[in-house]
């Protein structure tokens, strides 16, 4: 993860803990339903000597809807602990993770389901492929370099992940791998992913594979940016795509249209077999996603999005959020 390359690059000790994290406004109306979600998601780093840091990051969330198109909001409240666990840097190629982490199968999970991160309020509806729809495993996890040069990087993660049904860190038993391919020259990224489900439910049996490949890439040329996901599960099987092309060459980056962000995704779900409960949608779904996010100043950015659904039933999804991206010192540190 990002913090631990910032804990591993700190050179003078003591090092100083800190609080990470984000915080916003989510709001969608879906076929005439609307409803809002204050979120707050704070993360806290917490280094221990040179070769030990402990990180962990909570979900606090309120959830308000409307009955009906004219009614009352309801509301409830949700607090997650996404993750906590402690890492254990061997060198500079092994990184040993215990605890409660993100599950490591593509890559939207580690590197884009965070608010002040994503460019759509809504993750793929693939998501659940590999994820077990939480998104977290308690065990352990092995990743670091296998091989690097000026032109390739080999990057690998394996996990193991305990079942756990009751309490907060709920989590299935499951084992997986990833390898990602870097091409520093060509800023283009390729894996695989592979996770083996080792538990039975109530709707399937032990022992279910599900596989995975992505692809990123960010031209030297331009500012575009693409990055993209297939999996494949054992009751379903999905692909997203999404685009991103900042308006920074309209004056720089920290100019009034240098700070837009046109994007779109295109994503569609396959259902191969009934699989209640694996967070898919229950038939053959494509969606198509149109969004126009603004960085302001001060880490503050409004994200808005327009998606087309076409499944058996079509439908219209209307998106706004508006998030703040903090970080600080727990204390100050001496210099």
């Amino acid at each position: 993860m990002l913090l631990v390359s910032l804990f591993v690059g700190a050179q003078s000790p003591p090092n100083v803990p800190l609080i990470s994290g984000g915080a916003g406004m989510f709001s969608s109306t879906n076929e005439g339903f609307t409803f809002f979600q204050p979120v707050a998601a704070p993360v806290l780093a917490l280094p221990l000597g040179q070769h030990v840091l402990i990180e962990a990051r909570t979900d606090l969330r309120g959830f308000y809807q409307q009955n009906n198109e004219t009614g009352p909001f309801h509301g409830s409240f949700t607090a997650d602990l996404e993750y906590l666990q402690a890492d254990f840097i061997v060198n500079r190629h092994i990184t040993v993770v215990a605890g409660r982490f993100l599950t490591p199968f593509g890559t939207y999970n580690e590197r884009l389901n965070n608010l002040w991160v994503r460019n759509f309020q809504d993750f793929p509806l693939a998501f659940g492929i590999g994820t077990r729809t939480s998104g977290s495993s308690d065990g352990v996890m092995v990743r670091g370099n296998l091989y690097s040069t000026a032109k390739l990087h080999v990057n690998n993660t394996a996990f193991f992940s305990a079942k756990r049904t009751d309490g907060q860190f709920q989590a299935a038993r499951a084992a997986g791998d990833r390898v990602d391919l870097y091409l520093p020259g060509k800023r283009l990224e390729v894996g695989a992913s592979f996770e083996r489900f080792l538990q039975s439910t109530s709707f399937e049996k032990p022992h279910r594979n599900s596989g995975g490949v992505h692809l990123w890439w960010m031209p030297w040329r331009n500012p575009l940016q693409l990055r993209s996901e297939y999996a494949h599960g054992p009751h379903s099987a999905g692909y997203w795509a999404e685009v991103t092309y900042p308006l920074s060459q309209f004056g720089g980056q920290d100019s009034v249209v240098g700070r837009l962000e046109p994007v779109f995704r295109m994503q569609q779900t396959f259902r191969l077999s009934p699989g209640p409960g694996d967070g898919l949608p229950s038939a053959n779904t494509k969606q198509a996603d149109f969004g126009l996010d603004y960085r302001f100043p001060h880490e503050v950015r409004l994200n808005t999005s327009y998606s087309r659904t076409f499944s058996t039933i079509n439908g219209n999804i209307w998106d706004f959020s508006l998030t703040y991206r903090f970080l600080f010192p727990v204390w100050k540190g001496s210099k």
